[in-house]
């Protein structure tokens, strides 16, 4: 086969949304520029395509980046970049709504739009491309990619979106150009900016000097868009499901938005800002109606620390009761390591143990008081013990690379951590009542300075200073006692 995976490309899933084009529908291409199964685990992505569904004028379909295979074959036979549902070029879309959710798929979207055939400049483009939107956690810094888009959606998007296609669809009605949209877009909807109508010029070291519009009308700064009021925001009830196995495969039910804790890397804990949570009804009524819907075998609480939200026990207990009849598991990510969170797990891996996940991030005391990550060496040694003594022999931690004022003994503590907890299994946990030998996990990734944290201008280590790092970290696991047990 000439390509991998077909079912990537063909569409029609089960949930996934078909509508019979109406003169004035406005045809929206959303596009997560990176291949299938990773675009189809983001829950952003099926939240706004079921909101726009929902739309009797608004057809909202799925577009993701094609793999090298396909790649090739499209550019060799010039077969434009299609969305799922209809199989239809992207070109002759309305809008192509980008989310960007990390800065490595920049490249992907220049693959996007030149696979499209749509001008990689926003300045080039003309009355016959899509109007060409970003949005998601990179659009809060969009200047660095500014010139490839006609327009950035800054904030969540349940809360604008309605109000700037009503103002697309009257330019139309009226024959209005696409400048004449962007301009009554950035006077007119609350969260949008459009580069163009903007002047910017830069200090000798590439930062920003000034941010000035050029229009009368368009706003001096941009306020980010919010939803205070989870419980009436759009939730899908009927999410997509895919044909392969996605990244995620399994019903996602966001529990809260926003994060309490303040850890200066965290790009996420910052934009996200307030917290908000769901109502216990809300997100009962939701389980069961995603779970009867996808007959998925396994559901997820998402948020950035579950062990923050006030009702996470009365949820447990509900899920505990409808998953058990249902045969489908609970799966609790960003849970904090302490008595209470090791008791919700307890409850949810009452047969089968499965691994725990904890984030200490930095391998000392002193690295985790910099980036302000409250978590105690005795804090995470009780947690681990508290978990051995609960039946748990798995333990994943994950640490960061890179860090700002980093030393060879914050990365050498990586490894003696990692150490300690697997020396504890054995002091805690009597020899009859072990679960095998115990298994410690420690990933490592490397840290990137976000913008909008405290790090933002903290350097970024080159390749060869992260190669380095790596390579001490496994040389500090291969000297302790417990090396076998540590991965």
């Amino acid at each position: 086969m000439s390509v991998s995976s077909p079912a990537r490309y063909v569409g029609g899933e089960v949930n996934s949304v078909m509508k019979t084009l109406t003169p004035g529908m406005v045809r929206f291409a959303m596009c997560f520029p990176d291949v299938y199964e990773i675009g189809m685990s983001h829950l952003g992505i099926q939240i706004l395509y079921d909101m726009f569904n929902r739309y009797d004028d608004v057809w909202c379909e799925r577009v993701y980046s094609p793999w090298l295979d396909l790649d090739k074959i499209m550019r060799e036979k010039k077969i434009p970049l299609f969305a799922l549902e209809s199989q239809e070029p992207v070109k002759n879309f309305d809008f192509l709504g980008i989310t960007l959710q990390y800065e490595m798929c920049y490249t992907n979207v220049l693959q996007v739009l030149d696979l499209s055939g749509i001008p990689l400049l926003a300045k080039d483009r003309t009355e016959e491309d899509p109007i060409v939107i970003g949005g998601g956690p990179c659009s809060y810094n969009p200047e660095p990619i500014a010139e490839f888009f006609d327009l950035f959606y800054i904030g969540e998007g349940e809360t604008a979106y309605r109000k700037l296609l009503d103002v697309y669809k009257e330019v139309k009605e009226k024959g209005g150009s696409r400048q004449e949209f962007l301009l009554r877009a950035a006077r007119e909807v609350p969260g949008m900016y459009v580069p163009s109508l903007y002047e910017v010029s830069y200090k000798e070291d590439g930062t920003i000097a000034s941010f000035v519009p050029t229009k009368e009308g368009v706003p001096a700064k941009i306020t980010k868009e919010i939803v205070m009021d989870l419980d009436n925001a759009p939730y899908p009830e009927k999410p997509v499901v895919p044909f392969i196995r996605a990244t995620q495969d399994r019903v996602v039910l966001e529990i809260q938005r926003g994060c309490i804790r303040g850890c200066r890397f965290c790009q996420a804990g910052q934009l996200y800002r307030p917290v908000r949570e769901k109502s216990l009804e809300t997100l009962k009524h939701y389980a069961t109606t995603m779970l009867d819907s996808t007959g998925q075998e396994e559901i997820s609480l998402s948020s950035l620390s579950s062990s923050d939200y006030s009702h996470l026990e009365e949820l447990v207990d509900f899920l505990m009761t409808t998953c058990q009849e249902k045969k489908v598991n609970i799966s609790l990510p960003s849970l904090r390591i302490d008595a209470f969170s090791l008791d919700v797990m307890g409850k949810v891996q009452d047969v089968k143990k499965s691994s725990l996940t904890f984030a200490p991030e930095a391998g000392s005391q002193r690295l985790r008081n910099v980036i302000n990550k409250g978590l105690t060496e005795e804090v995470i040694l009780k947690g681990a013990g508290l978990a051995f003594e609960g039946g748990w022999s798995r333990v994943k931690l994950y640490f960061m690379l890179g860090l700002p004022f980093e030393t060879e003994e914050d990365i050498r503590g990586i490894a003696e951590l990692s150490n300690k907890i697997a020396a504890l299994y054995y002091e805690v946990v009597p020899k009859e009542k072990r679960n095998g030998p115990v298994q410690i996990v420690s990933s490592t990734s490397f840290f990137i300075p976000k913008p909008f944290t405290p790090f933002q201008w903290a350097p970024m280590c080159t390749k060869e200073q992260f190669l380095d790092k790596a390579a001490l970290t496994k040389q500090a696991v291969r000297e302790q006692l417990n090396q076998k047990r540590i991965k």
